[in-house]
């Protein structure tokens, strides 16, 4: 099980990356667009600056929907190795049988 501080970091960084979605996409098409004067989108790149730091989406961490761990994680299954062998053992995935021999 993963620190309880950490799984609430990774929360509220979700919850920034909603909010600022949509601004954040905006101030990026102006930086991007090569036709639109040097000066506003120099302004627009301060404006993307300013934002929080945990608002960009590259910061997110994938992590176990069960226990909250970072690593080992599968993300079709959105849950980790360790929570799969778990699931796996007690047969609550379907088509999924633990071999042991």
């Amino acid at each position: 099980m993963a620190k309880k501080s950490m799984i609430a970091r990774e929360k509220k960084r979700e919850a920034l990356v909603k909010k600022y979605a949509a601004k954040r996409a905006e101030l990026k098409a102006i930086v991007s667009d090569q036709e639109k004067p040097m000066e506003e989108r120099f302004r627009a790149s301060l404006k993307l600056a300013k934002l929080p730091r945990n608002s960009s989406a590259v910061r997110l961490h994938n992590r176990c929907q069960l226990t909250g761990r970072p690593h080992a994680y599968y993300r079709k299954l959105k849950i980790s190795r360790i929570a799969l062998r778990d699931l796996g053992s007690s047969g609550q995935i379907p088509g999924m049988v633990k071999s042991s021999w």
